[in-house]
């Protein structure tokens, strides 16, 4: 929507600016610094609104590059985090497994130790 407004406007802008150069079709006098040009008032007020456009239309896609490697830059570091990230939790995972394995081994091994083997009555009796 904010490109369909963009546009309507560029537009607007452009049917004024063509208006307004029709309507001005004299002759007038330019001074370039070094000599004095006499040129129609319709090429002066065209050829300075395009090269504003070209002005900003270049800035834009400065900008726009600009943006660009910023968002390559991010993305590449968004990567390395996410892969360090993942790395440290396998690791982390792994190390749980491991301690969770030991303490269930510990137990075991002390409910061995601890643990009474069955009296047999009959062996008692003899």
């Amino acid at each position: 929507m904010k490109t369909q407004w963009s546009l309507i406007a560029a537009l607007v802008i452009a049917l004024l600016t063509a208006v307004f150069a029709v309507i001005n079709v004299n002759s007038v006098q330019v001074n370039l610094l070094f000599s004095r040009v006499s040129i129609p008032l319709i090429l002066l007020i065209l050829g300075c609104t395009l090269l504003g456009g070209l002005i900003v239309g270049s800035f834009g896609i400065f900008r726009q590059y600009k943006l660009q490697r910023e968002i390559k830059r991010l993305t590449a570091q968004l990567h390395t985090l996410q892969e360090e990230h993942n790395s440290a939790m396998e690791a982390y995972d792994d190390g749980m497994t491991y301690d969770m394995l030991d303490s269930s081994s510990t137990l075991s091994t002390s409910d061995k130790d601890t643990e009474q083997p069955p009296s047999n009555p009959d062996r008692l009796s003899k």
